[in-house]
């Protein structure tokens, strides 16, 4: 059953649709909109973090590479922290608090031809609660046994179906045997401290538990995307928070974005 703050947050954002740092260099340029759904595998938070800290994620379903191959579930992609400080009120009258940070550079996947470098933007970021809530069915009533898998961002789908769906009924997407694809939707992410846009897509990409116009970050309180890597710090994501240091834990979800993909991994990785 879809929540009424889905069901709220669907029509709003489809309403909205308009049309120093150790980054590797990635050496050919991928398509835009080529996307990796990741999860987390370790809890990573600001307390006790340090730059250069190793970051790792697991591929959520199948994904197709602009290459021509392919990542099974399970893959690893591998990254680093770039840039870490953790929360210290300012008490001092009229104070401007200074926020906490953490930003992550995605740097390289491991897939059955070799490790590939990547740059990777973050198109999208869920918490732990809100991917495992993605991640599960949920059950209209008692006589219901299969469920409606609810998507990050909106729309859901029946898992013996293979449309992923609307509150109005549209196709938004495919549920498959490798996983959920869709073509991206345009939307846009705000905060009070920043803005950006997501753009569509013209072909199909993975996406497993995030909807097509999923952009910005879900479930995290008080921590907004300063930056998701696609601007002055290609590949390098922001993520900050004015009231407490960011934490970032395992099994959290993220939809990366890639612009750049080269067979040169880093040999020390």
């Amino acid at each position: 059953m879809i929540s009424k703050r889905n069901s709220l947050l669907l029509p709003m954002l489809f309403s909205s649709l308009i049309y120093p740092c150790g980054e590797t260099k990635a050496q050919d340029s991928a398509p835009p909109a080529t996307t990796i759904p990741v999860i987390f595998t370790k809890t990573v938070d600001v307390a006790n973090a340090h730059t250069g800290d190793p970051v790792i994620a697991k591929t959520m379903q199948e994904v197709k590479l602009p290459d021509g191959t392919s990542l099974p579930k399970g893959s690893t992609v591998r990254g680093h922290i770039v840039e870490v400080r953790a929360f210290s009120f300012d008490a001092t009258p009229y104070a401007v608090q200074q926020p906490s940070v953490l930003s992550i550079h995605f740097d390289q996947i491991l897939s059955k031809d070799g490790a590939k470098a990547i740059n990777a933007s973050v198109r999208a970021l869920a918490s732990r609660l809100t991917a495992e809530e993605a991640s599960s069915p949920h059950r209209t009533d008692e006589t219901d046994s299969v469920g409606t898998m609810v998507l990050i961002g909106g729309g859901s789908f029946n898992p013996l179906s293979k449309e992923v769906l609307t509150d109005a009924g549209d196709i938004i997407g495919y549920n498959r045997k490798g996983g959920v694809f869709a073509r991206l939707l345009p939307a846009e992410y705000q905060s009070p401290y920043s803005h950006f846009e997501c753009k569509g897509s013209g072909g199909e990409q993975s996406v497993a538990i995030f909807s097509p116009v999923a952009c910005g970050v879900y479930g995290f309180d008080s921590v907004y995307m300063a930056q998701n890597g696609s601007g002055e710090r290609p590949g390098t994501f922001r993520l900050e928070s004015r009231h407490r240091s960011v934490k970032v834990y395992a099994y959290s979800a993220a939809l990366l974005e890639l612009t750049g993909l080269s067979d040169h991994g880093n040999s020390d990785l």
